[in-house]
């Protein structure tokens, strides 16, 4: 018996302590050496050093006999650690700050619960995305019974408070365990929580209070919308439980890409061809942009890759609604078939020196006769 703790130290209290501070202490050590949750060395044995303990210096009688005669005062079995001593406890009370603050009597699967959210894509066009539209979508939606009006009884009558718990909603649990006598507190299988039994449920739907149907919404897709963005429709989700809300419905979309635009962000970029003529004299051409056609100054000499800006003609900002801009990359084309007067035409411009330009001036000097 030489090498067992004083109990007063292992609880940490001093030995004029009330019944108050020795709770205190236990139930704080308790929690830090439980075996389910501790990751302390040696948490079981501590935890039944603590127990131990507690079970002496909690109780008025061993607690004297303890204080006169020490550990021989039950001839060093004050804890008999094969059943923990028949030693009663509640395992809510070690695990309440846990999960948060424990179970509270009608508090269990009582509690209105909000449906779970679910998610469903939609493909649109690229029109749609840059300017906005309206959509019909067909969902199912749950709604209180219209009979029963959410009660789930046939009438108000085939409503009485659960006779298992008496309205609590939830029912403790006495069973013997490797730690003692454990006492925890659950839902109530009778009610479901709920505090409350349905004599005869409601035909219209099954004692549940809510009736699902299809109902066809209109969904109303932003401006500026792109490929991986999504919008919520709160309440279109699945039904909650305990009379608790419907979850949301998430739309994800897919946008449809465009045969001429391609989209970067709220910008767009669109490949305009020019003709030779076009590139070497210049010209004013039109330009497509969502939002209609725009007139283009094309600079003499311009070459071909070359990229212009419009702005104000991209896609507006989901979120600030300010439009982006369209780039504009021309490409010079090449003619591939020519008629007789073209033909001649370009014999007539290769006599002409056209190599005004710093990249011929360098090409020239490797060139050799």
């Amino acid at each position: 018996m030489a090498d067992k703790r004083d109990y007063y130290e292992v609880l940490g209290i001093d030995k004029n302590a009330d019944d108050a501070a020795i709770k205190k202490a236990y139930r704080t050590l308790a929690k830090k050496y439980h075996p389910d949750v501790s990751a302390e060395p040696d948490a079981e044995a501590k935890f039944k050093e603590v127990q131990e303990a507690y079970e002496v210096l909690s109780d008025a009688q061993k607690r004297s006999q303890y204080d006169r005669f020490g550990h021989a005062a039950n001839n060093g079995a004050g804890f008999n650690t094969s059943g923990f001593g028949g030693f009663d406890f509640d395992i809510n009370d070690i695990f309440s700050s846990f999960f948060g603050g424990g179970a509270r009597p009608g508090a269990g699967g009582s509690r209105r619960r909000k449906g779970q959210d679910i998610q469903r894509r939609m493909s649109i066009t690229f029109e749609e995305a840059v300017f906005g539209a309206k959509k019909k979508l067909r969902v199912t939606v749950h709604e209180e019974c219209h009979v029963c009006h959410g009660s789930g009884a046939h009438s108000k009558n085939d409503v009485k408070t659960c006779s298992r718990c008496n309205g609590r909603g939830s029912v403790v649990v006495e069973q013997q365990s490797f730690f003692g006598r454990t006492r925890t507190q659950t839902t109530c299988p009778t009610c479901g929580g709920s505090g409350k039994e349905i004599t005869k449920k409601c035909s219209n739907c099954n004692g549940e209070g809510i009736e699902s149907h299809n109902k066809d919404i209109e969904v109303t897709i932003p401006a500026g919308i792109d490929t991986g963005q999504q919008i919520r429709l709160e309440g279109y989700g699945n039904k909650g439980s305990n009379g608790g809300p419907s979850g949301d419905l998430y739309i994800l979309f897919d946008v449809k890409p465009h045969e001429l635009y391609e989209r970067h962000g709220d910008d767009i970029l669109v490949k305009i061809p020019l003709t030779i003529s076009q590139a070497a004299l210049g010209d004013t051409i039109k330009v497509p942009t969502p939002h209609g056609n725009v007139k283009l100054k094309i600079p003499p000499g311009t070459q071909s890759e070359t990229t212009f800006r419009l702005r104000g003609k991209g896609i507006p900002n989901v979120r600030t609604k300010r439009n982006g801009d369209e780039h504009v990359l021309v490409n010079v084309v090449t003619p591939t078939k020519l008629s007789k007067q073209q033909t001649k035409l370009f014999e007539q411009l290769s006599k002409t020196d056209l190599t005004n330009d710093t990249l011929f001036d360098k090409i020239k000097k490797f060139i050799t006769n």
